[in-house]
């Protein structure tokens, strides 16, 4: 399904929308619940503030303080503050509880107790561990577990009668904490339709806009060696595609322009060597064919045949001397050169090659690489190493080749997920006009005269190298090139 460029390029959107959403939703989420939280604990002071301020006007009934003490004004100051979602505590240092807003004999306290959970929190463990945190302090805000809900206390040191109290302020979070659940649920499903809304809107967008690219990829797939003459249609040629169809095009232009000189090469060849041929077979049956002729007459005959194979020798030495030069084959031209411009030159020739197969083409060449050698030679060999690896590996295969420096001179290294060669014929491999398979030679499909390891094998050893083939197996072949340090030194010292 990754396979396509339109699934990945819809799914990495979507990733990074998604990210951005959810990043988005938490911030706000949590800013919210900072805020709400902020809020609470200032609602919480100030009803501390108020109950204080009430307790203390309560206790300025002098006969209600000296007859009762505190008792009496705790709860007549609960009364007045009594909520559902808020509850009282009055206590002393050692945390005795001395009124609640939840005790039954709190007139009025059926009230205050429809809140049933706060009732039972005065009695939890998480209060009385809250307590323990809160003894000492002057004031103090914390988050404790109830029974079924959770509540913000405030706790209050205050003074009464010259003894010291503490009052306990509970604040039932559960309305706060359904609103935050309405708010997460709402970023989940929003997240989830914008999700959805972009990744289908992406898609057909991606879609729209990689169409030019299948077309030219359709038109790419029906052009081969007999209609090369065609081209890929250009509908803008300052965007990206246009840009690309048209480097296509030039890439067309070059292959069918080598397409015709190879052509043009063979109808040549065939036409210089059909010409002595059929002379020397006419000479031939004349003189097997006539009788009574003289020795002037077969003299005449002879030197025909001399002649026209003269010419034919000639004709194939040409070719043959052709042959040698397009492998490389003629005294060196020495000059200093960077070895890893030639590797990448040569795979970027050689990657016309692996996109007809399919073939992952990988390079290596970042290093510096300075050697003294002939360039022209050094490319040949490297391409020809480029072009037995493609040639022996399977569609959807990977060639690789890599350039560096290493302690004794220079390495260059091409790999091939190809189908090897068997062990019994490694010793044989640069042996000339050899091939590991003969029928396939034979066939025309991907053969060749068997040169083009022994050429390579002929230049490594040219430059005072060595070319050696490393690994063959069913997993592919591994072909390693050593230039000796010699010929790197001799590169930054002429």
């Amino acid at each position: 399904m990754f396979d396509s460029v339109r699934v990945r390029l819809t799914a990495w959107y979507s990733a990074v929308l998604a990210v951005v959403l959810v990043l988005v939703s938490t911030t706000t989420y949590f800013i919210v619940r900072k805020t709400s939280m902020q809020r609470t604990d200032s609602d919480l002071q100030v009803l501390a503030d108020s109950f204080l301020v009430t307790l203390r006007a309560e206790l300025s009934d002098e006969s209600s303080a000296e007859a009762l003490g505190i008792l009496p004004a705790a709860r007549q100051s609960m009364l007045e503050h009594r909520s559902n979602s808020d509850a009282f505590a009055v206590l002393r240092p050692n945390g005795e509880i001395i009124a609640t807003s939840t005790d039954d004999t709190l007139p009025g306290g059926s009230v205050a107790r429809s809140e049933a959970a706060l009732a039972r929190t005065f009695t939890s463990n998480d209060f009385q561990r809250y307590l323990k945190i809160a003894e000492g302090k002057e004031s103090s805000l914390e988050t404790i577990r109830g029974e079924h809900a959770r509540f913000r206390a405030h706790s209050r040191q205050f003074k009464a009668d010259g003894q010291n109290y503490v009052l306990i302020v509970l604040h039932s979070l559960r309305s706060q904490y359904e609103v935050l659940e309405t708010i997460r649920l709402t970023f989940v499903w929003m997240i989830l339709a914008g999700l959805l809304l972009a990744g289908t809107g992406g898609y057909i967008l991606a879609r729209r806009s990689m169409a030019p690219v299948v077309a030219m990829g359709a038109q790419a797939k029906r052009i081969g060696a007999t209609n090369l003459h065609e081209r890929l249609p250009v509908v803008n040629a300052n965007d990206e595609l246009g840009q690309l169809a048209t480097i296509f095009n030039e890439l067309l232009n070059r292959l069918d322009q080598s397409f015709e000189r190879q052509r043009q090469f063979i109808a040549d060849a065939s036409h210089e060597l059909r010409t002595p041929l059929a002379i020397l077979r006419g000479e031939a049956e004349v003189a097997m064919s006539q009788q009574g002729r003289t020795a002037e007459d077969y003299l005449e005959s002879l030197g025909i045949l001399h002649d026209e194979t003269t010419r034919l020798i000639k004709i194939v030495e040409d070719l043959f001397t052709l042959t040698r030069a397009d492998s490389g084959q003629y005294p060196l031209s020495q000059e200093d050169v960077y070895l890893e411009e030639v590797v990448a030159d040569c795979a970027h020739s050689a990657r016309t090659l692996a996109r007809d197969k399919n073939i992952e083409l990988s390079v290596d060449a970042a290093s510096e690489c300075l050697v003294h050698g002939d360039e022209t030679l050094l490319r040949r060999m490297i391409l020809n190493l480029l072009d037995n690896a493609i040639k022996y590996t399977a569609e959807g295969g990977r060639v690789g080749v890599a350039c560096r420096v290493t302690g004794s001179g220079v390495e260059v290294h091409v790999t091939d997920t190809g189908m090897g060669i068997p062990p019994e014929l490694h010793s044989r491999i640069f042996e000339r006009f050899f091939r590991a398979d003969p029928a396939r030679a034979r066939s025309g499909r991907e053969g060749g005269a068997g040169l083009g390891l022994s050429i390579a094998l002929w230049i490594a050893q040219a430059h005072h190298g060595r070319l050696e083939l490393i690994r063959s197996d069913g997993t592919g072949s591994h072909f390693a090139l050593y230039f000796p340090a010699s010929v790197v030194a001799c590169a930054t010292t002429d």
